[in-house]
């Protein structure tokens, strides 16, 4: 009997499996009542701390498209930055839906998930996330006639199906490790180039250092939120950069990524001295190096993503004045 009874509780333990979606239907019974959603939720998910991201390579772009032309574009700057932003939010909305459904996002540390909470239909968030592509769309497409650089229809559609195809389809680049490096394409080149090339036509070395210190600044932005999720996204299959070289590696190239920018900064000085001043943005930069060296929670994390945004933008608006000043 006693040895019946210890196979039987070891078949028990033996047949534990890791539940992926809803954690509240997978324990069995009835979930807990749902908490309705507020207008914080929405805020929370469209993860306004990602958005000065958005704002870093249009800085950029301007400042370096008055080193070669006299006129400031208002109106296309405007609107350029209308396309950064609304696509970063789509870009999170589009992220909170494709992950909620996968199950990703069940257990995850950070801003509110509307699609893993069950409190939102994942359609809902989808149509949101949509909605946010077509303003892009139209505020790219003003761009467009204005300039009449028909050819940007073409750069506009592969930006919006690089930021849906990040998490989104079948085969999201984001599930294999190439996140940065879309997120350094689109988030730092073409945000930038494309936002310099619509207000001079055409792209000064200012404008491509400008390019890849803002990508750069954008790829740590995304190795903090990846180094926040790495358990969370090993268990659900997700093979970002981080899950690939580890937790050391992952904080070796956050700090690269964060310094680089200023390495670049220094060099530009030489011939714009004001753009010493960028070095101001590095009091949220260090600090941030600091947690992801010695967090031990990965709540902390999200100081460190934070610090992360305010140390792009802060750099961008210095050097952008650094370029017109």
């Amino acid at each position: 009997m006693a040895g019946t009874s210890s196979k039987k509780r070891k078949k028990s333990s033996s047949g534990v499996t890791r539940s992926r979606g809803n954690p509240a239907a997978a324990a069995g019974g009835s979930p807990r009542a749902v908490v309705p959603v507020t207008w914080r939720d929405w805020v929370g998910a469209a993860r306004l701390r990602t958005l000065p991201l958005a704002v870093t390579p249009v800085l950029i772009g301007t400042g370096a498209a008055l080193v070669v032309v006299d006129q400031f574009h208002g109106m296309i700057a405007l609107a350029c930055l209308a396309v950064a932003v609304f696509l970063q939010i789509g870009v999170n909305f589009a992220n909170d839906y494709s992950d909620g459904i996968r199950g990703t996002d069940d257990h995850r540390v950070g801003p509110a998930r509307l699609t893993a909470s069950r409190r939102v239909p994942a359609r809902r968030v989808l149509g949101v996330a949509l909605g946010f592509f077509a303003l892009a769309a139209v505020a790219g497409l003003a761009i467009v006639i204005r300039t009449e650089q028909w050819w940007m229809l073409a750069v506009g559609a592969v930006a919006i199906a690089a930021a849906w195809f990040y998490t989104g389809g079948k085969r999201p680049y984001g599930y294999y490790g190439l996140g940065e490096l879309f997120v350094f394409v689109f988030f730092g080149l073409v945000a930038t180039l494309g936002t310099t090339w619509v207000q001079a036509f055409s792209l000064p070395q200012e404008a491509w250092f400008g390019a890849v210190a803002a990508g750069l600044l954008a790829c740590a932005v995304l190795l903090a939120n990846n180094l926040r999720d790495i358990d969370q996204d090993r268990v659900a299959g997700k093979r970002t950069l981080t899950v690939l070289i580890g937790r050391r590696w992952t904080q070796v190239l956050f700090t690269v990524f964060v310094l680089v920018p200023f390495a670049i900064a220094a060099f530009l000085a030489l011939f714009y001295p004001i753009a010493w001043l960028t070095l101001l943005a590095l009091l949220a930069g260090l600090p941030a190096i600091i947690i992801v060296w010695s967090y031990r929670e990965a709540r902390e994390l999200v100081v460190a993503l934070a610090l992360t945004s305010l140390t792009s933008v802060g750099y961008g608006a210095l050097l952008c004045w650094a370029f017109v000043g």
